[in-house]
């Protein structure tokens, strides 16, 4: 027991930490309850099952918080960024993968490992002894839940998130649509052309934005509460806030030029994004929804292009949890009040695939260090990784904490350049210079 580190959760976190230990030749044990334990957002029993959304986001290491992030794992031998650059899709500057090649081929690297043990079934209460690593993520069971709320003394904060639709590609009227990244952004003609477009006209958005409005909407529990996490709202809940949110938002038709009336600048544009290999799904980018299954179809068949749209899943809403971490963990992200314990992933507070990996890959460093007798020096907080373990572990304000992306807010300031839109590229380079000199740096102590 005292040389096994167990997991429980096979999700993103779960799995990142399970590979990095294992290759340093811990014994893991994943505890994952899937297929065993059903959620309704996922679709298989699988590893690292991407559910809501197959992008990873920005891959620029240079100007952007995420894809620093990226460059961060890449160099820490990471699982996941390995099989997310081989299974990438074309989507711009942004990277995206066939999410169901991913996760088969993350399933089966970490089954296949020597060091790994997968053990299907629900982990109910908290572990009093032993090396453990929860990272169950934001569909916790609700008897896991339950004895974290109990041994905290605190409830499980939680917030509302929601899925975007898929839709098959030979139902999309290419006559009205055309491929296109914004700006044209790209190394090479696949990637200038990663996103699906199908523009409006102000009648035609003005009236998508009354449907709407008018939806019928899915209910909450009595109980609940819809604290949304900004990050991932709701389309209906973006409208809700202005008229104009959208096409200042998800729906922007800024960079983007219609072959088919190249001299009519749209008022909106929705994208969709490539979700496998083959090209036969493409997702609606940022179109999570709460709306009830029939008045989505009604309502994005509404949008050109899509009149005819057959959906391979539609958009749905679920619960999810996360603890209070800056009261909960200490800088080693282990439990205060249970220290053999650590978390990783969503359930501390980080949100996104990227920053919950990210997590997972810290936490099993650090445990791999405990059960060999070793300290690892703090993650410089210069560094995307150690700015959101600093975020959730102190440097966030526990009354008002909620999840959190990676971004340069979190990093300390670069002293002598100023702040402000016009000197942001300089600053960001500066941030990015810093975090892989100092990550570089970390990784070699």
């Amino acid at each position: 027991m005292e040389n096994t580190l167990h997991i429980i959760g096979g999700g993103m976190a779960g799995s990142e930490a399970a590979w990095q230990a294992a290759q340093a030749g811990v014994q893991i044990v994943i505890h994952e309850m899937r297929p065993t334990v059903e959620t309704f957002a996922h679709q298989t029993g699988n590893l690292a099952e991407m559910v809501c959304s197959n992008s990873f986001r920005s891959d620029d290491d240079e100007q952007n918080a995420v894809g620093l992030l990226h460059w961060e794992m890449r160099q820490a031998n990471g699982l996941l960024m390995e099989m997310a650059d081989a299974h990438q899709l074309p989507a711009g500057g942004a990277l995206a993968v066939d999410r169901d090649a991913f996760s088969n081929a993350v399933t089966e690297r970490l089954r296949a490992h020597p060091n790994v043990r997968v053990e299907e079934g629900e982990i109910t209460d908290l572990p009093t002894d032993g090396h453990w690593i929860i990272a169950t993520g934001p569909l916790t069971s609700g008897a896991l839940a339950q004895s974290i709320r109990a041994e905290t003394g605190a409830d499980s904060l939680a917030f509302f998130d929601a899925i975007a639709p898929i839709v098959y590609t030979d139902s999309i009227d290419m006559s009205q649509a055309w491929f296109q990244s914004r700006y044209d952004k790209g190394d090479t003609e696949e990637e200038r052309k990663a996103y699906l477009n199908c523009p409006m006209t102000r009648d035609q958005y003005d009236a998508f934005i009354d449907a709407l409005l008018a939806a019928d909407k899915t209910e909450f529990h009595e109980g609940e509460t819809a604290g949304y996490f900004d990050g991932c709202l709701p389309i209906e809940v973006m409208a809700e806030r202005g008229r104009e949110t959208l096409r200042h938002g998800p729906m922007k038709p800024v960079g983007l030029t219609n072959p088919h009336q190249p001299d009519v600048k749209p008022w909106a544009v929705v994208q969709l994004r490539r979700d496998n290999a083959l090209g036969t799904l493409f997702n609606i980018v940022g179109f999570q929804t709460k709306m009830k299954y029939g008045a989505q179809t009604e309502v994005f068949r509404t949008i050109p292009g899509l009149e005819n749209a057959s959906f391979a899943r539609l958009g749905g809403i679920h619960r999810n949890t996360f603890i209070n971490s800056p009261t909960l963990l200490d800088d080693q992200m282990r439990l205060k009040s249970r220290p053999n314990i650590r978390f990783a992933g969503q359930i501390t507070g980080v949100e996104g695939y990227v920053e919950s990996a990210a997590m997972g890959l810290l936490a099993a460093r650090l445990a791999i260090a405990e059960l060999t007798g070793k300290t690892l020096p703090p993650v410089p907080a210069t560094t995307a990784t150690g700015a959101l373990v600093t975020h959730i572990t102190g440097g966030a304000e526990a009354k008002t904490f909620q999840p959190m992306n990676v971004n340069f807010g979190l990093f300390p300031p670069v002293e002598g350049l100023k702040g402000g839109r016009r000197g942001r590229k300089d600053r960001y380079k500066a941030y990015t210079d810093r975090a892989k000199a100092d990550w570089t740096a970390w990784l070699a102590g």
